[in-house]
């Protein structure tokens, strides 16, 4: 890695201002009037081009530090070819679109006024970050020339909220029908919390049975939960339901943990209410466009149970709606328009469970009817995991997009974008594959009016 030669961790008036070339590399690091911290990086070979970087979600309480890249190896790698690399915090931690937005934004003026006006300006983010950077690209497309986002929540926020209620719905209706555990509309963080614990336990003790284990496989393909979605876990073969399951079941457990619950509260706060839904909701159709629906035939039948006679119950049970005037925010702040500009490439890993790979179906959607279909293209890597890329394949996209750029044609085929993420990283193999995603369970944007309505 190299060695910053300047540590500049102080407030922005503090911040010596620097020439567009720089004799060294520059680190630098400041905060922002809204209390978002920054860091820069550039080397003295700066090649013109800035790399804006927005953060993955962080939740309250967690430290709030700054990021410009995804990992270090990535750092060093840009570094060496010329890039310029900077991203700030959040104001807050959370739901924090209305704060990451104009953060982001500051940081580049900040950049503009130290080091000069980049000859190129490029957003890129993950996870979280890869719906702030599309949000970016969308509503500034003004100050950008390209975007990447990586593993993004690209479906946007009603749509992510409501595919997270889905499976907690079902987990509540089929093994804990008599309680009353909420699943929104918390008060504070230990209501939402002791909602989590209650229904984990409910989970907990289903998973000792096949009945449970079926129902439980239910509820994760009502979210797409790939059977293979961790580093940690070994592979199953195609037919291993069961394997498959034990993956799902601690998908779901993490999914309990954090995101339905403490999350939700979290950004019902922000929205001063329940954003999210499922009036009207067909489970049963839902779950036949599941590319889960196999293993959950199958798993049903070795508990003996029906699974005519649980989508029933799924479609009598008493549903939950929504608070308008948080829908209305949710719309306003954290919906996608589909809407580009300039040229976006998104990446995804095949097996994430935390965004299944269908946000990606999502956003092909919204740019198809808002007319950005020549200006998006989707690229997928073949492995489990959560933003789970090499330095390479994050590389090689980038490249791909500076190709696209450079000439005004996309070539994102897997070969190619494997030979530029070897090129970038040859220790580590390359996984870009041929791959479609099915279609988002419940997607919700901009570009379809008849999405307006819960």
């Amino acid at each position: 890695m190299r060695t910053p030669v300047a540590l500049l961790a102080l407030c922005l008036c503090a911040v010596t201002p620097l020439p567009a070339q720089a004799a060294t590399d520059t680190h630098l690091e400041g905060r922002l009037p809204s209390g978002a911290a920054y860091v820069m990086d550039a080397p003295a070979d700066w090649n013109g081009t800035v790399l804006l970087y927005s953060h993955g979600y962080m939740p309250v309480g967690a430290p709030n530090s700054a990021q410009n890249t995804p990992d270090t190896a990535t750092l060093d790698k840009l570094l060496d070819q010329g890039y310029a690399l900077i991203g700030s915090s959040y104001a807050t931690n959370g739901w924090a679109v209305t704060d990451a937005v104009p953060d982001q934004l500051a940081t580049l003026d900040v950049f503009t006024e130290k080091f000069g006006a980049a000859r190129r300006t490029i957003a890129w983010g993950t996870s979280y970050g890869g719906f702030v950077t599309t949000t970016l690209a969308e509503r500034h497309a003004d100050l950008f020339d390209g975007s990447l986002s990586m593993c993004g929540l690209v479906q946007g926020g009603i749509a992510n909220w409501n595919s997270t209620l889905d499976p907690v719905f079902a987990l509540k209706t089929l093994l804990a029908p008599d309680t009353d555990i909420p699943l929104t509309g918390f008060a504070d963080q230990a209501q939402a919390q002791g909602a989590a614990k209650s229904l984990t336990t409910e989970v907990t003790a289903a998973q000792q049975t096949a009945e449970g284990r079926a129902r439980i496989a239910l509820a994760a393909a009502l979210h797409n939960i790939p059977g293979y979605n961790s580093t940690t876990q070994t592979e199953p073969a195609p037919t291993d339901w069961d394997a498959q399951q034990i993956n799902q079941y601690t998908a779901l457990q993490g999914l309990l943990q954090l995101p339905a619950f403490s999350w939700r509260q979290e950004a019902e706060s922000r929205a001063g209410g329940n954003p999210s839904w499922n009036t009207g909701v067909d489970y049963t159709a839902m779950l036949h466009r599941s590319p889960l629906l196999k293993e959950v035939t199958e798993l049903y039948k070795q508990a003996g149970l029906s699974l005519r006679t649980d989508l029933t119950a799924l479609h009598s049970a008493p549903r939950i709606s929504a608070d308008p005037s948080a829908v209305r925010w949710m719309r306003n702040t954290s919906v996608l328009r589909g809407r580009l500009t300039d040229p976006q490439l998104d990446i995804h890993t095949t097996g994430d469970a935390l965004i299944p790979v269908q946000a990606e179906s999502a956003y092909r959607r919204a740019a198809d009817a808002a007319g950005s279909a020549t200006l998006l293209s989707q690229a997928y890597v073949d492995g489990p995991g959560h933003c789970t890329f090499t330095p390479g394949e994050i590389i090689g996209a980038l490249d791909t997009l500076e190709h696209r750029l450079d000439t005004g044609r996309w070539d994102t085929s897997p070969s190619t974008l494997n030979t530029r993420a070897q090129q970038a990283d040859p220790t580590n193999e390359a996984r870009y594959v041929t791959y479609r995603p099915t279609a988002y369970p419940r997607p919700y944007d901009l570009a379809h009016p008849a999405d307006k309505r819960p």
